[in-house]
């Protein structure tokens, strides 16, 4: 039957089905939000011409991004920067959506940030939604050019830096600087991470890796053992005993104060694991699965800065000393002691 309109107290609604057999479509108690009749006859009669357009026409014609993206979240993806994206294109059509309309929406909603902020919080959210679609059959993909970045050096922790820090840091905050050093956690995996994920006999800990939603197992060096095994337990709170960031921030800063040691982000700790590892041989595809990075060609680009001493080409003439690593050599006999 076609849609038919009635009220329910003050409200309009419709119900009722569209299209040929085989292929219909049914609404259901579907509410126009207003009291006004006339203006509920015209959303009904929207909704009929958007159908036909999609059946004649394919869903292309009338996918809206607001869709799009209720699908993409409806698939259990990863909403995170979405909202703002969402509410600036709307209801427009996905079709109508081009390179330029999202070069211009990054820079409406993020007028003052940089050329990575707006990789991140603008251009990537909308590919994931659009492209997602067209994976679906919904749409066609798109393909928009990222905002050049220029790559920074990263400010990285050394093992010197991380053993004043532990100096002047009250218990939890130091152990916690360790952790991430030695395993690459980020700091959000590290604050999350519960006692019962920690084996210490093992010298195992299962770290849930908060931005791929995906869990790593990575060893803990026996200096790291004792660390932990020295922890006091906080009921209720994990294995570092901060629940929220500002907290474990404050510490961190006061510590760093007292060591009079070079300012430093948490995340610079990773920075400090997956560089370390590099410049000790380690090849990059196994830093990249030890720290959980992605990819290796992610670790390659932040971490691969080239070491710019002219007189490394003597080595060329020279057989480098080898030594056989087995992973025995993850003792602590073979770990420095901190």
């Amino acid at each position: 039957m076609p849609l038919k309109l009635y009220r329910r107290g003050e409200i309009w609604y419709y119900s009722g089905t569209i299209g040929p057999r085989g292929r219909r479509k049914r609404f259901r108690d579907q509410s126009c939000f207003t009291k006004d009749k006339d203006i509920a006859a015209r959303q009904v009669a929207e909704v009929e011409v958007a159908y036909w357009k999609g059946h004649f026409d394919g869903p292309a014609a009338i996918l809206t991004f607001a869709q799009a993206a209720a699908n993409y979240r409806n698939a259990g993806k990863s909403d995170r920067w979405l909202d703002k994206v969402e509410a600036h294109f709307g209801h427009t059509l996905v079709k109508d959506i081009t390179e330029q309309a999202v070069h211009e929406m990054a820079k409406t909603l993020y007028p003052n940030c940089s050329g990575a902020s707006l990789n991140r919080m603008a251009i990537t959210p909308v590919l994931a939604v659009i492209n997602y679609a067209a994976k679906s059959k919904l749409c066609s993909p798109i393909s928009v050019e990222y905002y050049k970045v220029e790559q920074k050096v990263k400010d990285i922790a050394t093992l010197e830096w991380v053993e004043q820090f532990r100096k002047h840091a009250a218990p939890h905050v130091g152990t916690l600087a360790l952790f991430m050093y030695l395993t690459g956690a980020r700091v959000g995996e590290a604050i999350d991470l519960q006692w019962e994920d920690v084996d210490l006999k093992a010298q195992t800990a299962l770290i849930r890796e908060s931005k791929m939603n995906k869990e790593r197992v990575s060893h803990l060096p026996m200096p790291l053992v004792v660390a932990l095994s020295n922890l006091e337990k906080i009921k209720g709170r994990g294995v570092f005993g901060y629940n929220k960031s500002p907290d474990q921030h404050n510490a961190w800063v006061r510590a760093i104060e007292r060591a009079k040691i070079k300012p430093l982000t948490p995340h610079s700790c990773r920075h400090g694991f997956a560089t370390a590892l590099l410049r000790r041989g380690v090849d990059v595809v196994t830093v990249a699965w030890l720290g959980g990075w992605k990819t290796a060609a992610q670790v390659l680009k932040t971490y691969g800065h080239a070491n710019k001493n002219p007189k490394l080409v003597e080595l060329l003439l020279h057989a480098p000393a080898t030594q056989e690593i087995e992973d025995s050599s993850l003792s602590a006999s073979k770990i420095t002691t901190i």
